[in-house]
């Protein structure tokens, strides 16, 4: 019997940080008491909703999607890939962030070259990891690497064969994510001793393009957080206010594009982790559908949910980025059965598009964003889109089973590593895998059997709209309590705000973009979130585009710009 009623739980569990936090965790490690504590805080958080729930669908462990029609030609990405002057915000007197064409004009005109661009770069991530409140949102850069690949930019540029629009632009790497010549830590002080011999398959195809690859970014340990509190690289603070979160886990990623060090960067996204620091942060991140992106070479921690994804300063920033990075690799048989991916038309607005909301679900934020989130539906209805109200059930027991995936599939990844380095890991990473191993393998299966229903259900609501729209996230970036630094926090209650809306997109594998639709009074970025059809990310970068037009951007307190 499935449940129609607006049923998504608010946690309410004790706030934790310190020695009271460290304490608990220890105590949560342990056989006795650590069952009890487990037990409570299971019933507390909601993982309880599916025990006892009778789920008839078959079990679904990876929210694949097959049957599409005929695919487009590669000609309708790769087009894409031309310089668009001006073709960044069109807001009269809005704050224009440095975008993709911004640095291909100004390197085919002249004004600038992709080694002074590199200089600057390199001076700029020094002061921006610097001060009292220092960004710490690159955590591993070389200062020869991005020189040599700057020089060879420039020869290339000066020689007028440049490889494309990326040729000589800087753009960042989530530090779970191989880059040849770099360490992939995952986030962790033990990982990644050895640098990688070979990029990942995303990295390959952004080098082939001529993009300059400066480093790593920093982000929430093993991805396992929302908030870029990292223990051993340092909290990532946000441009906009450097004593508020950022958000992850993709940390670093969007606090690189935000504060100008780079027009793009690569995230991952098991549970908004692209998503959810694009909100906070300003800037756009996409989670693209389930296989459309390949894995190869990324960290192997949360495999039925994970999806690497673009964060871009600009729409289409993002857009061009995920150009270059989806498609299919013939390394990965499953990755071959997807259509060719596609952007057409997306200049050409709204008018007559059907965009669904759920009002109890859509309205169920943070006062402050709320204005925020009426204005992008009047800007969609002003503009001849249709908005139809919807109902989504059993929203409640789709998040248990997006959070009994993750942290399930994260604390098998991480098992042949938990004896010897436990204590190695941070504090809410510890708490995370010491819940994990005590679900069950009833709890996973019942978790996949609830996907089934949930990517049912999804896939029902959107033969009837085009897409659903919703909030990032429940609340504008957290501040950065004072207590949590150096080692971290609990606090269930803001995480569970922060993630409120990101997990449907990883539970089914339908893909979901993340933009900036405006402003809190305190000047905080707040996101909005398209979900839409399997494949169809062309219509998600469509809409987007619609919006961004209409929505005026600030520019961030922490801004750098390396052109």
């Amino acid at each position: 019997m499935i449940n129609k009623t607006y049923n998504l739980s608010k946690i309410k569990t004790p706030r934790m940080a310190g020695f009271v936090f460290r304490l608990f965790v220890t105590l949560l490690e342990s056989s006795f008491p650590g069952t009890l504590l487990a037990k409570k805080l299971m019933k507390d958080s909601g993982i309880s909703a599916l025990a006892g729930k009778t789920i008839d669908e078959d079990i679904s462990p990876l929210p694949l999607y097959f049957g599409f029609q005929s695919a487009p030609t590669e000609k309708s990405v790769t087009k894409n890939l031309q310089i668009k002057t001006g073709s960044g915000k069109e807001i009269a007197d809005s704050y224009h962030p440095m975008a993709i064409d911004d640095y291909a004009v100004s390197y085919r005109e002249g004004k600038t070259d992709p080694v002074k661009t590199a200089e600057n770069l390199i001076r700029m991530i020094g002061i921006s990891n610097s001060g009292e409140t220092p960004l710490n949102a690159v955590i591993k850069y070389s200062k020869d690497d991005i020189l040599k690949q700057a020089e060879a930019s420039f020869k290339r540029h000066r020689e007028g064969k440049a490889l494309s629009i990326f040729d000589g632009v800087p753009i960042a790497v989530k530090d779970e994510i191989d880059q040849k010549g770099y360490t992939t830590s995952v986030g962790t002080s033990f990982l990644g001793r050895e640098k990688a011999a070979e990029d990942a398959e995303v990295v390959r195809r952004l080098r082939e393009a001529g993009a300059l690859l400066f480093g790593k970014t920093n982000m929430h340990e093993i991805g396992i957080g929302v908030t870029g509190l990292n223990p051993h690289y340092g909290v990532v603070r946000n441009p906009y206010n450097p004593r508020n979160y950022t958000g992850g886990s993709s940390s670093g990623s969007a606090a690189a594009v935000a504060a100008g060090l780079c027009p793009g960067a690569l995230g991952a996204d098991g549970g908004g982790s692209v998503r959810i620091p694009a909100s906070l942060c300003g800037v756009t991140g996409l989670k693209p559908t389930y296989g459309r992106v390949s894995e190869t070479g990324a960290a192997p921690l949360c495999w039925s949910v994970a999806h690497i994804g673009p964060l871009g300063a600009t729409v289409r920033d993002a857009a061009l980025m995920y150009a270059v990075i989806a498609g299919k690799d013939d390394t990965i048989p499953l990755s071959t059965l997807q259509p060719e991916p596609e952007l057409k038309n997306i200049d050409t607005g709204v008018k007559d598009l059907r965009i669904g909301y759920y009002p109890d679900w859509y309205y169920d934020c943070a006062s402050s964003i709320r204005p925020v989130l009426d204005n992008a539906l009047d800007i969609f209805r002003d503009s001849g889109a249709d908005i139809v109200e919807i109902e989504i059930p059993e929203l409640e027991e789709m998040r248990v089973a997006h959070l009994i995936s993750i942290v399930s599939e994260m604390t098998t990844a991480m098992n042949p590593y938990y004896n010897k380095h436990r204590k190695d890991f941070g504090l809410d990473t510890r708490l995370n895998l010491a819940l994990g191993r005590r679900f069950s393998n009833v709890d996973y299966i019942h978790a996949q059997r609830m996907r089934a229903r949930a990517i049912d259900i999804f896939s029902a609501l959107l033969k009837d709209v085009d897409v659903i729209v919703t909030p990032s996230t429940a609340i504008p970036a957290p501040e950065i309590p004072a207590d949590a630094l150096p080692l971290g926090e609990s606090n269930l209650e803001v995480l569970s705000d922060i993630m409120r809306y990101s997990f449907p997109g990883n539970l089914t594998g339908l893909p979901a973009i993340s933009l900036p639709a405006g402003y809190t009074t305190e000047g905080l970025p707040a996101g909005l979130q398209i979900i839409g059809r399997a494949w169809e990310e062309s219509l998600l970068f469509r809409i987007a585009v619609h919006l961004e037009k209409a929505t005026a951007y600030r520019k961030p307190e922490r801004y750098f710009c390396p052109l």
